[in-house]
């Protein structure tokens, strides 16, 4: 049989043949578009981005808003925890010696965190209504914070130096004696900057302690004793109707009980230190009295640059130099009658704190220190252990005996 022969040209010259002819048109279908259903993914990843990243940077502020609400609501299991950690840093074992290092970072981050804690408790205490009043110090203070705010950031850093400093030195004292002095140096002079900051911003008013305001108790709503049940239930019984006001709507409330008139009264009485404004809580500087609030300030910066420049730890000049400008400061400030109860409390801390001196320079190598070794060696094995920890801290460091 003959092979049939097939009229229609072979695919394989037709296509030789056309790819020979127009090389262009090879080009062209070699450099096609995507198919259509490969770009839509791409195209909804890139439309829905756009609407991703603010719901991203919305997370933060969420998250801080909820923990500030967490804190506000459990403030005493906070307090709890915090003052649990930081004695947990001064009664563990060993700490000033073989971790030293670790444990100050974690009493430093407590500290941190607690003062972060000051600031949200702050806040929520101001947002309620009819709180009791608030310290004289923390009027005060929280009057200087709202009023300035560069009197917030000076504090807040000063408030920071000094929960930091003896982390600092310890990881300077790493470097070497002389690194460890020029830190030391380097964070009283900053203190004293920032306390002369705050002075010139307060016009000329003392300094207090702490800069910031300390932490107040938000009152909670605790569960009746049965006594207070029983007093409630009695009280309930012959329950007198509130008046209401017809023009503003308003409930007189109702009156105390007759038990407790006394209590009643005296938790409405105000002092005159209640009724004046907080910024006239402390009275202006001038005179002497300027001249020994400056002392006050530099005093640290000098009785260490006086130790960094001493080799003998036993030697008595810094320590009375020190010792002498502070003591000094002290006699030039005038009690007048125009004293305030703040500037009382204030002074009575500045000589409180004065006890210090006995733990330090001299006075502390020639002293104190051969009377906590004969003491160490009287008390027992777990006492001791712990102050002779505190007496390697106390030997080593500058900032362990620091007050201001």
């Amino acid at each position: 049989m003959s092979a049939r022969h097939d009229p229609r040209p072979s695919s394989t010259s037709h296509n030789a043949t056309t790819n020979l002819s127009s090389p262009p048109n090879v080009m062209a279908s070699s450099t096609k578009p995507p198919p259509i259903e490969a770009i839509k993914p791409m195209t909804s990843i890139s439309a829905s981005s756009p609407r991703l990243i603010p719901t991203a940077l919305a997370l933060p502020p969420k998250w801080l808003n909820m923990y500030s609400s967490f804190i506000t609501a459990n403030q005493s299991s906070v307090t709890q925890i915090e003052s649990a950690l930081r004695s947990l840093t001064y009664i563990i074992p060993g700490r000033f010696r073989d971790a030293e290092l670790a444990s100050e970072s974690l009493h430093s981050s407590i500290q941190l965190l607690s003062m972060y804690h000051d600031t949200l408790l702050t806040r929520a205490i101001s947002k309620l209504p009819g709180m009791p009043n608030a310290s004289l110090h923390n009027r005060y203070t929280k009057f200087w914070i709202g009023k300035s705010r560069f009197y917030r950031r000076i504090a807040t850093m000063l408030t920071m130096i000094q929960y930091t400093e003896l982390l600092w030195e310890m990881m300077a004292k790493r470097k070497g004696e002389r690194v460890r002095w020029r830190i030391i140096v380097v964070l009283e002079l900053v203190k004293a900057v920032c306390r002369l900051c705050l002075l010139w911003i307060t016009n000329l008013r003392p300094l207090v302690t702490p800069a910031l305001p300390e932490r107040e108790v938000i009152p909670e709503e605790e569960a009746p004793t049965e006594e207070e049940e029983i007093e409630m239930e009695e009280e309930v019984r012959p329950r007198v109707k509130e008046y209401k006001m017809k023009r503003t709507g308003l409930s007189l409330p109702t009156l105390p009980n007759p038990s407790d008139i006394s209590s009643y009264l005296l938790s409405k009485v105000l002092t005159a230190d209640d009724i004046k404004a907080p910024n006239t809580l402390l009275n202006k500087v001038n005179g002497s009295a300027q001249f020994a609030e400056i002392l006050h300030i530099i005093q640290p910066v000098i009785y260490a640059i006086a130790m960094s420049r001493s080799k003998d730890k036993k030697n008595w000049q810094p320590w009375l130099l020190g010792l002498s400008i502070e003591y000094a400061a002290r006699q030039l400030r005038k009690d007048g009658l125009r004293t305030t109860a703040l500037e009382r409390d204030q002074w009575g801390k500045r000589g409180w704190s004065m006890g210090w001196w006995a733990m330090r320079g001299a006075f502390y190598e020639n002293i104190t220190k051969g009377f906590l070794q004969s003491t160490s060696e009287r008390l027992p094995s777990l006492v001791s252990g712990v102050l002779d920890d505190y007496k390697y801290l106390w030997d080593e460091y500058y900032f362990s005996t620091s007050s201001n």
